[in-house]
């Protein structure tokens, strides 16, 4: 697709809409310099602004004049000169040197070598190579005078700048490609009016952005990077508010990471910088590795006493019971082993939560997969009016309010939060959440995606779990959006209308951080939630579902389904069958009516596929979709509900792979040839019953040397 060209002053013009924006919505809390500056900016002229914006929005902080071609800057040269007089731009001096080797063609660094007289140089050289050459053994002053380093211009003093940028977008920006990214509809903004400032306070905003900044250089990922960071950490300014606070002690945590091997003091000192649970851990382990047990104690007894988060006071208690109380095993051990052990047919490799729910909907349970949607649903909709309607979001290219990321949605709106809390306890909360549905359904918004709404599951939540628990859970959500926004079971059982929560885990698996405090929270909550262990193997009571179509050609996007033949196979028996011609809403071409034997005559006055859609999708249940070429039927089927917006998926089973797999050295794995290898009938070959049919007779073979091969696996264990 070939992208429209943008106006010629569009970066010019979005500069100017984002310096109104920042002025009108955060007036109060700029600084001299950051007046000064656009006061100096709305000085300058057109063609000085435009490139003073041209190059804010490119890579890197030096740039060769020469390759300069805007064509809405009318004199370069002239621009350049005035940006250099106000203090945006000046020459290349010495720390531009490693900048300025790196931007440089290979035959320019060779040419200037050659004019520097040095005979030690070949031209074989990496660029690399050729670049430490530079760096180790030409001076820059010399490289600058052989090199053309008087054609560059360097970008300078553009900190304000990167702070009006960052008060607009919430990050480190440095450019002004997300305008460019939203009018050309590849970047998707939210429809807003009006906006609220992220930040009320100057202190608050610069301590933010200085610990972003930090946190942005880290990408470098290079020792000067991190020592510089560590430098900056340590003289960085006093955090007044909980965002502040979380952003040094990310910039302290990654760069203590950096430092536990070569500088394992420095890397404590970090972690003490840093009040994050993340930052308190590493410091424990630290001190606990180290032989400083009595200090490692102290600042587990501390996060035990007064911890940050439901996680930290899980991995102080589990850690202190561990290495100081005498305990053998960790809690994640525990959990773990005390999971029920639940049968899944191997088949569900790959996707274990679809095999649980399955076993336990054959048992009478209604399964919802929850995982972290359900939750976030529920807040999001609850909470509508707070975090949509009021609160507002801070400009066009947020969808997460701010007051969820600095933890002050709790303060903000701490009675409405509480009314809502108390329609939960009270179960009354539903018809709100209902409202919401009604009257908001589709609003883009940065919590919950509408297509994963699921009315009932919320349904069964309110009313089958305690209303307690549940608002504790919310009221935890409340207090650390950013905290509780992962870590949830995976699946929602109801059982005689009582809600619980598993978690599934197959073989392999680990439980992590995340999800242990999860599971802990719903407990400590009332609220039943556990462990589902996977154990893989043939199931008996699992439905295969042996199907097979025929269709107008091999094109799934273009070609359409003319036939479906289905045979639920349990436990190696025939239990069921499907079938129905389709009208493919298209000739049938001459040759495939030859190979089937399907006429036009035959499906025109035949169901189309929405017609027979409910009903197939009825029979599939929970089984495992199972052909001859699986990926050829299911490809066609999922096809046909994409063009419906419908979903279709389920697990999948090949019996032409398995049969390759367990019975080697055929010549061919075509379904006739291999009827007549096993003696299976194949009475109507291509009418997709009849090869369904025959397809089960194959699907038993291979189950079966499946059973054979698991039986002596466990005859050997």
């Amino acid at each position: 697709m070939k992208l429209p060209i943008l106006p010629a002053f569009y970066y010019l013009d979005h500069f100017t809409e984002m310096l109104g924006f920042v002025q009108r919505t955060y007036g109060s809390i700029l600084t001299e310099e950051h007046c000064a500056f656009i006061a100096r900016f709305e000085g300058l002229s057109r063609d000085a602004r435009c490139l003073l914006i041209r190059m804010v929005n490119r890579r890197g902080a030096i740039f060769n004049r020469s390759l300069f071609n805007y064509p809405e800057i009318t004199d370069i040269e002239r621009a350049a000169a005035e940006l250099m007089a106000v203090g945006h731009a000046r020459a290349l001096c010495e720390p531009d040197y490693g900048a300025f080797v790196a931007c440089l063609p290979k035959d320019i660094l060779i040419r200037g070598t050659q004019a520097a007289g040095r005979k030690d140089v070949r031209k074989s050289w990496s660029k690399g190579k050729l670049i430490d050459y530079y760096l180790d053994k030409i001076p820059f002053s010399v490289a600058a005078q052989h090199c053309g380093a008087h054609k560059f211009i360097a970008l300078d003093n553009t900190r304000p700048i990167e702070f009006l940028l960052y008060l607009y977008f919430g990050k480190t920006e440095v450019s002004l490609k997300n305008f460019a990214l939203r009018d050309l509809g590849i970047l998707r903004t939210n429809r807003e009016t009006s906006f609220s400032a992220r930040f009320a306070d100057g202190q608050e905003a610069l301590a933010s952005f200085h610990y972003s900044q930090i946190i942005d250089r880290l990408e470098v990922k290079s020792e000067i990077a991190y020592r510089q960071a560590a430098i900056d950490i340590f003289a960085g300014p006093v955090c007044g508010t909980d965002y502040a606070a979380d952003l040094r002690s990310q910039a302290a945590y990654r760069t203590g990471q950096f430092f536990e091997k070569n500088d394992p003091p420095l890397a404590r000192q970090l972690y003490r910088a840093g009040s994050s649970p993340d930052c308190n851990e590493r410091l424990v382990r630290l001190l606990y590795i180290e032989g400083d047990r009595d200090e490692a104690e102290e600042v587990l007894q501390r996060m035990i006493d007064d911890p940050v988060s439901d996680g930290e006071h899980l991995f102080a208690t589990d850690f202190y019971a561990r290495k100081f109380g005498g305990r053998r095993t960790g809690l994640y051990t525990e959990l773990l082993r005390s999971g029920r052990v639940i049968t899944v047919d191997d088949t569900h490799r790959g996707n274990p939560e679809a095999g649980v729910a399955g076993v336990l909907r054959r048992e009478g349970v209604q399964v919802f997969f929850a995982e972290n949607v359900l939750w976030h649903t529920l807040f999001g909709l609850l909470f509508w009016d707070e975090l949509f309607e009021t609160a507002h979001l801070a400009s066009g290219f947020d969808w997460v309010p701010h007051c969820l990321k600095d933890r002050s949605f709790s303060r903000l709106f701490a009675s409405t939060i509480e009314e809502k809390l108390d329609a939960i306890r009270s179960n009354t909360a539903f018809p709100l959440i209902l409202r919401t549905v009604a009257t908001r359904w589709g609003r883009p918004n940065g919590i919950f995606a509408w297509d994963h709404v699921q009315v009932e599951a919320l349904r069964a939540l309110l009313e089958g779990a305690d209303p307690g628990g549940v608002a504790r859970i919310v009221h935890a959500m409340c207090c650390d959006f950013s905290g509780m926004k992962d870590g949830f079971p995976d699946l929602m059982l109801v059982r005689e209308s009582n809600a619980s929560f598993m978690e599934i885990k197959a073989e392999g698996d680990v439980i992590r951080r995340n999800q242990l405090t999860r599971l802990h929270q719903l407990g400590a909550a009332g609220i039943i939630a556990e462990i589902g262990r996977v154990d893989y193997r043939f199931d008996p009571e699992q439905d295969y579902v042996v199907v097979d179509i025929e269709t107008t050609g091999a094109w799934a996007n273009g070609d359409r389904i003319t036939e479906i033949g289905a045979v639920k196979v349990r436990n190696h028996r025939v239990i069921d069958e499907w079938h129905s011609l389709v009208n493919p809403q298209r000739s049938i071409p001459a040759k495939i009516v030859q190979l089937t034997g399907i006429t036009n005559e035959m499906v025109n006055g035949s169901p189309l596929f929405v017609e027979v859609a409910d009903s197939f999708m009825e029979f599939m249940a929970d089984g495992i979709f199972v052909a001859h070429n699986v990926n050829f039927d299911y490809g066609f089927i999922a096809y046909e509900f994409e063009r419906l917006e419908r979903r279709f998926r389920f697990p999948k089973l090949c019996t032409c792979a398995g049969m390759r797999r367990r019975y080697p050295g055929h010549k061919s794995y075509s379904l006739g040839k291999l009827c007549e290898i096993y003696q299976i009938e194949l009475e109507n070959h291509h009418r997709a019953l009849c090869d369904a049919r025959a397809s089960v007779h194959l699907l038993n073979l291979i189950n079966r040397k499946r059973d054979e091969e698991v039986a002596q696996s466990a005859e050997a264990a």
